[in-house]
């Protein structure tokens, strides 16, 4: 499909997972007006090829949004910043975040945010959220075009309640499931990283991303993807059971899961 043809259809939003595991993580949120790109933890060839896979051009892109400055949300960021040809994308990304990023030889266009602030870009408007993990400033985000909300919530160690006010009403939620408990206990990693992990500034288990299913996903909720899966410490068919479990059957919301390295393509409202 052609990156013309994708603009012909009728569609409010759509939305692909690129990548989402603990070796890159990108998002792509389309309107017929606005591209968003959501972290950039693939090199500049990966991420090209892979909008290109979809049918979007990588010019057409309005702007990169970052959540923190890990390596696996940064990786291709400053050369996917780079002006090129007389274009460059404006970057996204809170006040003490951007610090921390390796520009190198990199003159980005930043567009500085508070973290917990809202702003427009193009016909989307967006909505940062402060998110516990040990990054300087880790944040998620929500999106509104015409009424559809898509959130982005990976990376976080638990889910205190102002994250949980902030996925409320989501259309469309990317939940992080990073890791199966025991399959991280007996695994690879050293302790110290097992323990980091599992912390309340690590990321959220299978365990977790199930009990919020259970208890606090909103009925709206049409779309759930379940992503940032550890490809050591957790295997997509147990995400995808165990989220399966957690729903309880029901007929309103689709499961989807972004496998490691695998195109997704999530949702289109």
């Amino acid at each position: 499909m052609g990156y013309h043809s994708i603009l012909r259809e009728n569609f409010i939003v759509k939305g692909w997972v690129l990548a989402s595991s603990s070796t890159g993580n990108a998002t792509l949120l389309a309107t017929a007006k606005t591209r968003l790109l959501i972290d950039a933890g693939l090199s500049r060839k990966d991420t090209f090829e892979r909008l290109e896979r979809i049918g979007i051009s990588p010019q057409s892109l309005t702007a990169i949004l970052i959540t923190h400055e890990h390596s696996d949300h940064v990786a291709g960021l400053p050369v996917l910043a780079k002006p090129r040809d007389g274009f460059q994308i404006p970057v996204y990304v809170s006040r003490l975040t951007a610090p921390q990023i390796p520009w190198g030889d990199c003159v980005p266009n930043l567009e500085l945010f508070q973290a917990g602030a809202s702003f427009r870009i193009g016909d989307i408007d967006v909505t940062s959220f402060t998110v516990p993990h040990d990054a300087v400033d880790p944040v998620a985000f929500s999106f509104r075009a015409e009424g559809i909300k898509i959130s982005i919530a990976t990376d976080l160690g638990y889910l205190p309640d102002s994250v949980r006010v902030q996925l409320r009403g989501s259309d469309a939620l990317l939940l992080e499931s990073n890791h199966d408990l025991n399959m991280l206990k007996v695994g690879p990693y050293p302790w110290s990283v097992k323990q980091r992990v599992m912390g309340r500034m690590g990321h959220l288990s299978n365990d977790a991303a199930c009990t919020f299913i259970r208890e606090d996903l909103d009925h709206s909720t049409s779309t759930l993807i379940l992503g940032h899966l550890s490809e050591h410490n957790n295997h997509p068919e147990l995400v995808r059971q165990a989220g399966l479990e957690a729903l309880g059957g029901s007929l309103f919301t689709k499961l989807l899961i972004a496998e490691p390295g695998q195109l997704l393509e999530a949702f289109c409202y």
